[in-house]
């Protein structure tokens, strides 16, 4: 999400997690803390769509990434920048916001299901008292009814100064947030409040927690549906969830995306600090890539190899370019991996495309044609016995990143048929979760960088 002009974010970053001193949680057994991932099409989802089978479920998700792509690309083009009042600008709406999670604000606590925007960095939920909400079906948080609710003052460092990211307005420090065309809006007072994660034994309340106490949102979508509040934040900006949480939780968090050919509706934890599994052998990392333009996290991708057949990819073909297009995001809101097609000299999507049917052609697989899903590279079913599908790996800056084939290709076994599972994408590359599966990753900001291992995820519950 950018939300103002050209600044050094990192610095700006590591200036804003000292003032967060005052922010600790409490919870009934460690310092850790874990937080569910609700897939919209999950039983457990109040946007639950009804028993869609596995290729339905999965088309869904797959249209909900090339939305998710989109959406990245059009905040990270070089003319995105902010409107003449201010606002910020989303072009995309929520269509490409695929979890929820279920939280209590206030205390007492009134819980809201917010969609999780792991591009974004604003946390906000609607808010009484409201001058113009959105109908919501469950109770809406009421911040006069809160004992610990309390409005951010106007000299935080998030409201004055040349970065700031909201404004100080009649005394009170607001931000403005608009998605789409303007048709989707949300306003209100930046404020402090409790958040409850968890539930049973498993409780924690973080206190101090900055958000935006929403009262004039007007959203088509929320609307029809009445359940979701608002929007949970999960980038770098120091706004967001995990930077807030980062001195409390030693600046460290952790997910696992179990296979999705297994279950696609298995719920997915955050965890954070003591919560993140020990798992002997976690060494390879890859180094994160600070931009000076918005709060990704972005990686430095050198070469891509397919078939055990490294490309030879020129130099900074995927590095981040001066007017802020390309380079390469790890995205956990995105399912599809996404490759710049429009990279500096050889196009990247296509070198990599090519090398995949070079591969598959040498064994006289035969092509399928257009395919509902989107994909460009296609083959119909094997023979019985073929194992010789294709590995992907990621030349990262530090270690390399090996794709197992089965996270490579999607199997559309209805239908009879495999495809390339990779999308071109116009001015970035994405690392999407079907590449990640199976896999635990570790956000790790003392050693800026990520850490992973391969992991069934079986073992990772609340």
């Amino acid at each position: 999400m950018i939300r103002m002009g050209t600044f050094q974010a990192a610095t700006l970053f590591l200036y804003f997690i000292t003032t967060f001193s005052q922010l600790h949680f409490t919870t009934s057994k460690s310092p850790g803390l874990t937080l569910e991932l609700i897939p919209r099409d999950s039983p457990k989802s109040p946007l639950y769509p009804g028993n869609l089978t596995r290729l339905e479920r999965l088309q869904r998700m797959i249209r909900s990434s090339d939305a998710r792509a989109a959406y990245l690309e059009a905040v990270l083009a070089p003319n995105a920048t902010l409107a003449p009042d201010e606002t910020i600008i989303l072009t995309v709406g929520t269509d490409s916001l695929f979890y929820i999670v279920y939280v209590g604000i206030g205390t007492p606590p009134v819980f809201v299901f917010l969609l999780l925007d792991t591009g974004g960095g604003l946390i906000w939920s609607q808010c009484k008292p409201c001058k113009n909400c959105y109908r919501q079906i469950y109770p809406m948080y009421d911040s006069l009814a809160s004992s610990t609710y309390r409005k951010l003052s106007c000299d935080h460092p998030l409201c004055v100064g040349d970065n700031n990211l909201y404004r100080c307005v009649d005394q009170q420090c607001v931000y403005d947030v608009s998605y789409g065309n303007g048709d989707v809006n949300t306003k209100g007072v930046a404020s402090l409040e409790s958040f409850t994660v968890g539930d049973g034994d498993r409780v924690n309340v973080v206190r101090n927690l900055i958000f935006g106490c929403s009262d004039d949102s007007r959203h088509p979508n929320f609307q029809t549906n009445g359940v979701i509040s608002g929007i949970m934040g999960f980038n770098r900006s120091p706004d967001s969830l995990a930077s807030q949480l980062a001195d409390p939780i030693g600046k460290r968090f952790s997910y696992c995306f179990p296979s999705f050919a297994e279950d696609m509706n298995h719920p997915i934890y955050v965890k954070f600090g003591d919560e993140i599994p020990q798992i002997p052998g976690i060494t390879p990392t890859i180094n994160f890539v600070t931009p000076t333009r918005n709060f990704y996290y972005y990686l430095k991708l050198n070469d891509i190899s397919v078939g055990g057949r490294k490309l030879g990819l020129e130099p900074g073909l995927f590095d981040i370019r001066q007017d802020g297009s390309g380079g390469v995001i790890i995205d956990s809101g995105a399912l599809i991996t996404i490759i710049d097609q429009y990279t500096v000299g050889r196009n990247a999507y296509t070198a990599v495309m090519e090398a995949f049917q070079n591969y598959y052609d040498a064994f006289k697989l035969e092509r399928t044609g257009q395919v509902s899903e989107g994909f460009d590279l296609c083959y119909q079913k094997p023979p019985e016995g073929f194992n010789a599908f294709a590995f992907l790996v990621f030349h990262f800056e530090g270690d390399p990143f090996a794709v197992d084939p089965n996270n490579v290709h999607y199997f559309n076994v209805d239908e009879g048929y495999f495809c390339v599972a990779l999308k071109a994408g116009n001015g970035i590359s994405i690392l999407g979760i079907w590449s990640q599966q199976q896999k635990r990753i570790i956000y790790d900001e003392n050693i800026n960088a990520l850490q992973f291992i391969y992991d069934p995820c079986s073992n990772d519950t609340p």
